[in-house]
């Protein structure tokens, strides 16, 4: 393993939401709601990255690819006052909860 990534922990949180019927404007608003998440968020202890994807085949579903240096980053990130705003402002949004899912990262490194 290279020595950069030593004791290198990396917690991954995707989440899919899914905007009411289209023609509505909640697509549009969702992608705001969402975009500004994304850029406060990215200021964050502990985030590396933070990605905001919008589906080619399913209008107004959108992906948010997270990466956090360790869980307990993460889990402070979900407590924030961002995080919170973000889910409130969803209200009424939403066709459905989002699909929210926890991965940990797997290196090349890890499977030689």
């Amino acid at each position: 393993m290279p020595s950069g990534d030593q004791g290198l922990e990396l917690t991954i949180v995707t989440m899919v939401f899914d905007a009411r019927a289209a023609d509505d404007g909640a697509a549009d608003h969702l992608m705001a709601v969402l975009s500004k998440y994304v850029v406060l968020s990215r200021n964050h202890q502990g985030c590396r990255n933070i990605d905001l994807c919008g589906s080619v085949t399913e209008p107004g579903r959108y992906l948010v690819i997270e990466k956090w240096e360790t869980p307990a980053a993460q889990r402070a990130h979900f407590d924030s006052d961002d995080m919170v705003e973000m889910a409130h402002s969803c209200e009424g949004l939403l066709a459905s909860r989002p699909d929210i899912e926890l991965f940990e990262g797997i290196s090349a490194h890890d499977l030689a």
